[in-house]
């Protein structure tokens, strides 16, 4: 990198831009993350190129082999599939969104520190923007997103698109809070409206979420490093076991009467899966599955509803419908999708996978390892595992990190 190389030809440019614009997108329509995202990591690595001459290939580290092998193992899969062009697809934009991000930010190893910290300034306005701009659509009664689709009301099931951007604000929270040379006040005002967004807003796991950062966070300002290794150990373990732990505690739980209907239904989600798994323990039912288990599609019956304690008119009515299929879509649970997927070898991976990145939050610093924690209770509660603009935005933030640290910590 030339000192003279101007800043609009520098890979940092497109990383400011993904930085700002990405909560923002996260509010007003979240799917087109994922382009957002796969575009401005390219325009880094092609920036990178401009600037140095040469291409920024990926470093083998342990983080990418492992994520690299879990996307190889899903291409595997496809060969008892019951989707087999579906698995293979997934499996390569897995593996490719992973290596492109690796490219990034080795792109950004040879920005001047000076230019790095435009990044951080980035990442503090884009989540401020982000936090306002969330809290007004709310307030207007999501009238702004309406009008971005060019709806004059807003329907009531537009009320739940902002889960998303409370799942974006949670990861992203951590890190602006241990951001160096950030003003206490400012540090302060973000956790406040951050939070209040959070409890404000329509999505109960991202507000777990959110806790959970800042609580990870402090256990890093307390612990060091140990922090960093407990969340991914821990992360490790919970992928190992999750069948059985989830196998064992489920029959143990009280009526589920008392809580949320929908919460009711992602319990017998996992219910449903951890037999599915059984039945296929080694090798899954193969990537993308989850859309299409034999019997995913229909309701539960009532000696299910019976056995979790749903007896009352009421919950009879509200699983009666539709929507409340006994596997929509995926397990809203991360690691009991990776088994029923991609069986005991895809966990192992996924396992090690989890470990290694855990060992690169702690390296990076108290930010990384909360956004990580935050991260980890969003994937155990809520999205699927190949959401691609959940994985474009947990990519970009893994490059932005890396990127404030310098190349001596690399988080790829």
């Amino acid at each position: 990198m030339t000192p003279a190389s101007p800043f609009s030809r520098s890979p940092t440019l497109p990383l400011v831009v993904m930085l700002v614009a990405v909560p923002v997108v996260a509010v007003l329509q979240f799917r087109a993350i994922a382009l957002v995202t796969s575009l401005g990591l390219l325009a880094v690595v092609v920036a990178g190129r401009r600037v140095t001459g040469a291409w920024p290939w990926p470093k083998p580290g342990p983080v990418v082999i492992a994520a690299v092998a879990l996307g190889a193992w899903a291409v595997v899969s496809a060969a008892w599939a019951p989707d087999p062009m579906r698995a293979l697809g997934t499996g390569l934009r897995f593996a490719g969104f992973v290596l492109l991000a690796a490219a990034a930010a080795r792109a950004m190893e040879s920005e001047p520190p000076a230019r790095l910290a435009v990044v951080g300034r980035a990442l503090v306005a884009g989540l401020a923007v982000g936090i306002a701009l969330a809290a007004a659509d709310h307030l207007s009664g999501n009238g702004i997103r309406a009008a971005v689709r060019g709806m004059r009301e807003a329907p009531s099931w537009l009320f739940f698109g902002l889960k998303s951007a409370v799942a974006v604000i949670a990861v992203l929270l951590p890190v602006a809070m241990a951001m160096r040379g950030l003003a206490w006040w400012w540090r302060a005002g973000l956790a406040v409206a951050g939070l209040a967004a959070s409890l404000l807003l329509p999505a109960e796991s991202a507000k777990i979420a959110a806790f959970a950062g800042l609580l990870a966070l402090g256990l890093a300002w307390l612990l060091g490093r140990w922090a960093g290794w407990l969340v991914g150990a821990a992360a490790a373990v919970v992928m190992l076991v999750a069948p059985l732990l989830t196998g064992a505690v489920l029959p143990r739980l009280p009526g589920l009467e008392a809580i949320q209907p929908s919460a009711a239904h992602r319990i017998l989600i996992w219910d449903f899966a951890v037999q599915r798994i059984a039945e296929r323990p080694v090798l899954g039912w193969g990537a993308e599955s989850a859309r299409a288990i034999p019997g995913g599609t229909g309701l539960f019956d009532r000696e299910t509803l019976d056995r979790f304690g749903l007896t009352s008119e009421a919950s009879r009515t509200w699983f009666a419908r539709p929507p409340a299929q006994r596997l929509p879509l995926h397990t809203h649970n991360a690691a009991l999708q990776v088994w029923l997927e991609l069986g005991a070898v895809g966990a192992a991976i996924a396992a090690l996978m989890l470990a290694a990145i855990g060992v690169a939050a702690a390296r990076l610093g108290p930010g990384a390892v909360g956004a990580y924690g935050a991260a980890l209770v969003v994937g155990m509660l809520s999205y699927g595992i190949w959401q691609e603009w959940w994985i474009g935005m947990l990519l970009l933030l893994a490059v932005a990190v890396s990127a404030l640290q310098g190349p001596r910590s690399s988080a790829t």
